[in-house]
């Protein structure tokens, strides 16, 4: 049995279960069918039998907060779809040539997914997905995650030995100069980046600094793949 018929946008119904008033922007009608397809309207006996009640707007509500929505195959194939190009497109947004460091478009990073017959997991976000697509597509393409660039700044008697603790988490010291401070301009892994903070908050007892200069070490113009 079933509840019909549901609006187009039923991100609605997940808030029933902390606010019921919202029912009337779910639902088009509270009348419960057997068979939608067909007209069929579900018996008073029927619903009694699998809900304990014939009240068919509490019945609506026991639909969407306990039942499944079943979407169609169509729909299923176009959300499937929507992910891939998501997927895609946060791929891209991270990710550059670590040779020429020019980021690759979206459409090329779809491409590159098929053409390693990438699969759609509808169980999983989108960004967890985007981090599987990147560890593959390097297999077979020059992909990395843009570096961030970070500026520390360290007190200088903490500062010789906490560098050599931190040059594993570092990519490419830019530039590095002693003065009252120890600073030092360094690009890094996006991933690392909380353990670099957590490690200068320790080690320096909160007299260190670390400062995000930019987000992604990008150059300009977008990679093409021939």
């Amino acid at each position: 049995m079933r509840c019909c018929s549901l609006s187009p946008d039923f991100r609605h119904a997940r808030r029933l279960r902390s606010s019921e008033k919202d029912l009337d922007e779910v639902l088009q009608t509270h009348s419960v069918f057997v068979n939608v397809s067909k007209g069929q309207v579900a018996r008073k006996e029927d619903l009694l039998s699998a809900f304990g009640t014939d009240d068919q707007t509490e019945v609506c509500k026991q639909i969407l907060s306990k039942g499944e929505v079943q979407v169609s195959d169509k729909e299923r194939q176009t959300q499937l779809e929507q992910m891939f190009r998501d997927i895609a497109t946060i791929v891209a947004d991270k990710c550059v040539n670590p040779e020429t460091k020019r980021p690759y478009t979206a459409i090329l990073i779809e491409r590159a997914m098929k053409d390693i017959h990438y699969s759609v997991k509808a169980n999983k976000s989108t960004k967890q997905q985007a981090l599987e697509v990147i560890k593959q597509l390097k297999e077979k393409m020059q992909i990395e995650r843009a570096h961030m660039r970070l500026r520390f700044l360290l007190p200088v008697n903490e500062g010789k030995k906490l560098k050599e603790k931190l040059k594993p988490l570092i990519k490419v010291v830019e530039s590095e100069d002693y003065g009252q401070q120890l600073e030092i301009v360094c690009l890094v892994d996006p991933g690392c980046f909380r353990e670099i903070d957590e490690l200068i908050k320790k080690e320096t007892k909160g007299r260190g600094s670390l400062e995000v200069l930019s987000l992604k070490d990008v150059e300009e113009g977008e990679e093409k793949l021939e």
